[in-house]
């Protein structure tokens, strides 16, 4: 068996933790097995799923630049005791750097993943720019979720070299289709008739902009007051938009259901999807909606690979608010359908994107031992 160490930050239901764990729900524990490394406090999510499926979780102290020989020396500690892995898979950019070249000291191979086009604004964003620089010549491989995010973190030099690869944040269709008696028996357990229903789903941050889309429902329920906004996540900015939604009188047509790990569930209770992100490696969420038929609104900060071509992807520039408006409410009535086929003819079918990952994982392990 071949166990594979992912330094991931956290085991929320953010877009790179759904990914992983969809497919550590798939790949043959038999023969790959993963464990993971996430921040202190950040154990929250898939903790109790990741331990019954035979993985160990290590807590690691959160960098904060004053700690930083104490968090170089957490990591040397920890690969002279830990030297079972083989292959190192990291899903941390800033403080990739101060953790790889200890690992590849120790002979494991490192992979880095690139989830994102963005490290945030302000002076600690460009600090995190900057710390992410060396990932670039330090990994073995680099793997990004969109070309968009390849770019970001790599350089336009690095994603032509032979050890760069787009790695498709493949989803479980099956979860995702859409089933129409489920969906009656979600929007009866929320308590919603015949309202129509707008969704988002993802972590409450400035980058998913949900405040964005509370201004924008507040406008929609003016002129339809048969209309509910569901947001299904959380993060650090809930009690501010909850408060946003109070301050607009929106308090009982908002529902927000905190984080889900069955969020399949909470897509066929809704009627539009809407994503108006300001930045996305790629945007997981958008190609859930998609397999469960849903019509997505989103930014025009989205990848371009977001798009499964099965017409229900519209992209609006965020400076257009009006445009937004139109183009949910041009949704209402639409018919369902599930598009499973699209998604897996688009490469996102978690089946296939696993076997591909299972086999590079036991060609790289195999490659050391000889």
């Amino acid at each position: 068996m071949v166990r594979v160490l992912h330094y991931i930050g956290g085991l929320g239901f953010g877009g790179s933790q759904m990914f992983v764990m969809g497919l550590y729900r798939n790949i043959d524990r038999e023969k790959v097995q993963f464990d993971f490394v996430v921040f202190e406090n950040q154990l929250e999510g898939f903790q109790k799923e990741i331990i019954k499926m035979g993985g160990k979780i290590y807590k690691c102290p959160r960098y904060q630049g004053k700690n930083h020989i104490a968090f170089q020396k957490w990591w040397k500690t920890f690969f002279q005791k830990h030297q079972e892995y083989p292959i190192f898979h990291c899903h941390v950019r800033s403080t990739a750097s101060l953790c790889i070249h200890t690992a590849k000291k120790y002979g494991i191979i490192v992979i880095a993943h690139s989830h994102s086009i963005s490290n945030g604004s302000g002076f600690r964003g460009k600090i995190k720019d900057i710390m992410q620089i060396p990932v670039r010549w330090q990994a073995d491989y680099l793997f990004a979720c969109s070309e968009k995010a390849g770019r970001w973190m790599y350089g336009r030099a690095a994603v032509k070299r032979n050890n760069y690869r787009v790695i498709f944040n493949a989803i479980d269709t099956k979860r995702f289709q859409y089933n129409k008696e489920k969906r009656m028996k979600v929007r009866k357990s929320l308590k919603i008739d015949k309202q129509y229903v707008i969704g988002t789903v993802g972590r409450l941050t400035e980058a998913k902009n949900q405040k964005f889309l509370i201004d924008l429902f507040a406008d929609i329920h003016k002129k339809n007051a048969e209309t509910i906004l569901l947001i299904v996540g959380d993060g650090e900015l809930r009690g501010v938009l909850e408060q946003q939604v109070k301050n607009l009188g929106l308090s009982d047509h908002v529902i927000f259901t905190g984080n889900k790990s069955n969020t399949q569930d909470y897509y066929q209770a809704m009627d539009v999807f809407v994503f108006p992100s300001l930045w996305e490696g790629l945007g997981i969420s958008v190609i859930e909606a998609q397999c469960c038929g849903l019509p997505c609104i989103v930014s025009e900060r989205i990848p371009k690979e977001i798009d499964m071509k099965a017409k229900l992807v519209f992209i609006v520039n965020l400076r257009k608010k009006e445009e937004w408006v139109k183009q949910i409410q041009k949704q209402k009535g639409r018919e369902r359908f599930s598009q499973v086929k699209a998604l897996k003819k688009a490469g996102y079918d978690i089946n296939c994107v696993t076997q591909w990952i299972q086999n590079f994982y036991s060609c790289l392990a195999g490659s050391i031992n000889e």
